[in-house]
């Protein structure tokens, strides 16, 4: 049977900076703060723009955000922020922009705009009734109390105005789940990136499926890379995945591999057509190729310890790190976002790097992903996340995962890495403290109309991504 795995909820966007490493970023979703606030949430009347008592503590939830959005950027690291709320009247992003300006910070909007009535339907169905909000409703009061969300919203909502009042602002406008896009004043590298994924992106039903080549005839001796051809058991595995996707009964299929012989050797029992990737190949490991780990340990010990300090990070001479790596795979990334159903046969390390992207982990937790051999791993992409099944296919191979050393597990060590190192996502406090104050306990204090109480001098070229939900829903929700 199909084993599920668990994940995290997703990021979906790795940034560079521009100097092609991720830039540090975080979600402050203004919802977390509202609920934090208020434990209990009764009905839509919370939403009613007329509601004064309501709006001024959202106003003060969002003001609570961008207070920790100010930390995060100014003293914890972070270059990347995305401020997820409505955001739909002019008042509210005035107020945003002025935070921006008081602190230095770049502004970038995301707004969704999707006038499909059976599409915001899914939406909710998808979404929406499984949050906080609705955790003892049934589905049928709960999607009709969102959908009189939705109205309290359209009561007090402005678009972002291009021909008028926002022609200064930069931004992107998403119609229709990506029926059509308008983009505005894009100011930097990193709004570019974020505008690329945004067009690349889709939300038909669709399965990613993933799995190593067959057990290669270097797997069995234990060696690193090479272009071997598979073993008796790496040429059982291609006919077990042959019988393996035909029961799948998938239309317009797709097949990409690497260009080395095991990866191709693979997909030839399958029969379909099949396209070639070369940024699809093993990560290179340079000087150290078709060598055993003993082999490399013994040969280049201080490569071997420098490895294990900083698995990520660490480039094989003449050859490539992980880091490396990522940057490699991002055009199969992007177009595994554009397209439906997909069969990738790669390798270890570029198996680690997909999987990484779709459940969000860590650089440090990307070098050691169980990949094993004649195994496949089943993505769907769901709300918030990627529901991954594990399937063997019944075929034994031996196993080429090294666990992380016991003694890098202590700590870190005291050998020089011979990269930089620039994290992958900014640490994270092991202390989880309140976002804002519970209203039964301490009522919320009340705070200026003006965020000036919030500036000081930051340095301008830190971003601040601001969105919406980027779900398909007129509006995102706080």
């Amino acid at each position: 049977m199909p084993r599920e795995l668990t994940q995290n909820r997703i990021q979906k966007i790795w940034i560079p900076s521009k100097d092609d490493k991720p830039a540090p970023r975080r979600v402050f979703n203004v919802g977390e703060y509202r609920r934090e606030a208020i434990r209990n949430y009764s009905s839509y009347d919370f939403f009613k723009p007329d509601n004064e008592c309501a709006v001024k503590i959202r106003q003060q939830c969002a003001l609570a955000a961008l207070r920790d959005v100010k930390s995060y950027l100014l003293e914890e690291g972070g270059q990347v922020a995305v401020f997820d709320a409505t955001n739909t009247t002019r008042e509210r992003r005035e107020m945003i922009l002025q935070f921006g300006s008081e602190n230095g910070f770049k502004i970038f909007f995301i707004e969704s705009v999707c006038d499909d009535p059976s599409v915001i339907a899914s939406n909710i169905m998808e979404v929406k009734v499984s949050c906080p909000d609705y955790r003892d409703c049934n589905k049928t009061d709960a999607m009709l109390d969102f959908q009189k969300r939705i109205e309290c919203y359209k009561a007090s909502y402005q678009p972002l105005d291009l021909d008028e009042h926002d022609r200064d602002l930069s931004f992107i406008k998403v119609i229709d789940v990506g029926r059509r896009f308008l983009v505005n004043r894009i100011q930097d590298h990193i709004q570019s990136k974020i505008v690329y994924y945004l067009m690349n992106i889709h939300i038909q039903p669709r399965t990613i499926y993933l799995c190593r080549h067959g057990e290669s005839m270097d797997n069995v001796e234990g060696r690193l890379g090479g272009d071997s051809s598979l073993s008796p058991r790496g040429r059982q595995f291609s006919a077990a995945l042959a019988r393996f996707v035909k029961e799948q009964q998938l239309t317009d299929l797709k097949v990409w591999t690497s260009q080395l012989c095991r990866s191709i050797q693979t997909v030839e029992h399958l029969g379909v057509p099949y396209e070639q990737w070369k940024v699809l190949n093993e990560i290179d490991t340079g000087v150290c190729e078709e060598m055993t780990y003993n082999e490399i340990k013994e040969k280049f010990p201080e490569e071997f310890a420098l490895r294990d300090e900083d698995k990520y990070y660490y480039r094989y001479p003449a050859g490539e790190s992980y880091q490396d790596l990522v940057q490699r795979v991002e055009p199969v990334i992007m177009e595994l976002e554009r397209q439906e159903n997909v069969l990738v046969i790669c390798h270890q390390a570029v198996m680690r790097c997909l999987l990484a992207y779709f459940l969000d982990k860590s650089a440090d937790e990307m070098p050691y992903l169980k990949c094993p051999l004649h195994t496949v791993l089943k993505l769907t992409p769901v709300a918030y996340g990627c529901k991954v099944e594990s399937i063997y296919l019944n075929v034994e191979a031996v196993n080429t995962h090294r666990d992380r050393p016991e003694e890098v597990k202590k700590g870190p060590g005291t050998l020089l890495r011979r990269n930089s190192v620039t994290p992958l996502t900014s640490p994270e406090s092991n202390i989880k403290k309140p976002r804002i104050d519970e209203l039964d306990e301490a009522p919320i204090q009340e705070l200026p109309p003006s965020v000036a109480s919030l500036a000081l001098c930051s340095p301008s070229h830190l971003p601040l991504a601001l969105a919406g939900q980027l779900k398909d829903e007129p509006f995102s929700t706080i």
